[in-house]
């Protein structure tokens, strides 16, 4: 009887420590209401908890290098995601691109719009003002708003009145709160915030395709968790998640 009753006091206690296990997701900062939204659909179908860190995928791939205990990274370019691989922190063949995504100049709501093509009047348009973008050697929104304007022939002039921030919705905020006239943010982020407009659509072949990569890292607590977490962002809901927030459908592999 008497371990019979051990036998159960040990299978309650368990109990609490199977429930208690949870994915943690390192993702772009411009995924971060939709991941929160895709995280708390996930816990509904399964009851397993999803904690979502939101922030630039530098400082986030970063974090994985020096061991942070991540399971999931969405990264909101490839080439982090790259340098994570190489270094053997990625699963194998746990890797695939969930979204795509677009980008644009941002302004207050009213301002005329900025043709986005050689010979445009950007600097002139800016006057004393910033141009807020996130770090342009760094941040995926910043590096793909660097190269933009470098194939339109407008970084020289522009690069001076450039203000770099850590992510890309802290760019974005900066036009919010009116401390800069532009920015250079993704579609979705415009979508996101009613206190900007778009002024402008950069060319699809003005920078290198946005796509985010998403992965289980190499070191995750519970491996079969963090994959079902995987397929939930590639699956129906995913897609239609991704969809309704505005990002594209990732290119075809």
């Amino acid at each position: 009887m008497f371990l019979r009753s051990a036998a159960l006091a040990l299978a309650l206690a368990a109990a609490p420590l199977a429930a208690a296990a949870e994915v943690t997701v390192f993702a772009a900062a411009s995924l971060g209401d939709v991941m929160g939204a895709l995280a708390a659909s996930f816990e509904a179908a399964t009851g397993t908890p999803v904690t979502v860190s939101a922030a630039a995928s530098s400082a986030l791939a970063r974090q994985i290098e020096q061991g942070a205990p991540a399971d999931v990274f969405v990264s909101a370019n490839a080439e982090w995601m790259d340098r994570l691989e190489d270094e053997g922190l990625i699963a194998p063949g746990t890797r695939a691109d969930v979204a795509g995504g677009t980008l644009v100049l941002v302004g207050a709501p009213g301002a005329a719009p900025v043709a986005l093509a050689e010979g445009s009047d950007l600097a002139a348009r800016l006057g004393e003002g910033r141009l807020a973008m996130g770090l342009v050697d760094a941040v995926p929104a910043g590096i793909y708003g660097r190269a933009a304007l470098e194939w339109l022939g407008l970084w020289e002039d522009v690069a001076p009145l450039v203000a770099q921030t850590d992510n890309v919705r802290a760019a974005l905020a900066l036009v919010a709160l009116g401390e800069a006239p532009m920015g250079v943010v993704y579609a979705t982020d415009a979508a996101a915030e009613p206190r900007v407009a778009i002024l402008g659509t950069f060319p699809e072949e003005s920078h290198p395709p946005i796509v985010y990569p998403a992965a289980r890292v190499a070191g995750a607590a519970d491996p079969a968790q963090a994959d079902a977490f995987l397929a939930h962002l590639r699956g129906p809901e995913g897609r239609a998640a991704f969809a309704a927030a505005g990002f594209a459908a990732p290119p075809p592999p």
